[in-house]
């Protein structure tokens, strides 16, 4: 199946950037490009129904042409790129859109602006988090492309890497210079071999075809000396499995998202 980079697009000042990021990449893993804006038209409660369907025309012919115009900014002239303007359920048309034959790679740019939206990514980023079932890469606002040297992998026991999607996401890589590095954050009541055995089997599953290594991080000190390793160094990726702890718990959520995206300018790449 083809290659395709589905981009989320809202028009914030970081537009540009998620999708030159998208185009860049786009280049070295042969992939098509689609470029999603929903439209969200506002109107008041009791609008009559004729009044809406006008509003909502309105709001995404213009969107649309803003869209084109942007495209037109960014892109080098005579680049083949689909969009879709559309005022319907935002997870609806992402489903719709991952049920045709492409290996889809979805990119979501996030904001660095104020402390809950820092924690919790916004509402509307945890939906699509939480309910489309695919590869997702969480953009901060300023990070290079495309091909990086290190590859952070945060991996749980008793919560297995999904190895195939995985796979998948290698496979969007056409330089396999990139370093792997599987590490685990321990906790309190963590079964500590238990742990390094599935560290070591990662990396054995691996080892012959990538530079890879293991990392456990343990004790009070865990999640700063992560951080330190991670933010020292440039061009790196961070690969979480969703429905992690690194996802679900507050404590982690915040260190992944504040100190490793916002703070490092590092991708995230979400496995489902």
């Amino acid at each position: 199946m083809k290659n395709r980079f589905i981009v989320l697009i809202d028009f914030s000042a970081y537009s540009k950037h998620l999708i030159q990021f998208a185009y860049d990449w786009s280049q070295r893993a042969n992939a098509e490009i689609l470029l999603v804006h929903h439209v969200v038209a506002l109107y008041p409660v009791m609008t009559p129904y004729e009044v809406k369907i006008k509003l909502i025309g309105d709001a995404t012919r213009k969107a649309g042409e803003k869209l084109k115009k942007l495209i037109k900014a960014v892109l080098p002239e005579g680049t083949a790129v689909r969009s879709i303007v559309s005022d319907s359920n935002l997870i609806v048309i992402l489903k719709q859109l991952l049920g045709e034959p492409y290996n889809n790679l979805l990119f979501l740019g996030i904001k660095g602006t104020g402390l809950m939206k820092k924690i919790f990514i916004g509402s509307q980023a945890v939906e699509i988090i939480n309910y489309i079932n695919n590869l997702i890469v969480v953009m901060p606002e300023n990070a290079a492309c495309c091909a990086p040297n290190v590859i952070h992998v945060a991996v749980q026991r008793d919560y297995p890497l999904n190895i195939d999607e995985f796979n998948n996401f290698l496979g969007f890589h056409t330089e396999k210079s990139s370093r792997l590095v599987f590490f685990s954050v321990m906790m309190p009541g963590d079964d500590q071999y238990s742990i390094e055995q599935y560290l070591k089997e990662l990396t054995e599953l691996y080892v012959d075809k990538f530079n890879v290594s293991h990392e456990l991080y343990l004790g009070k000190k865990a999640l700063k000396s992560l951080r330190e390793v991670i933010l020292k160094k440039q061009n790196e990726f961070v690969v979480v499995q969703r429905g992690s702890r690194m996802l679900l718990t507050d404590v982690f959520r915040k260190f992944l998202i504040n100190e490793l995206v916002y703070e490092g300018n590092t991708p995230l790449v979400i496995v489902p």
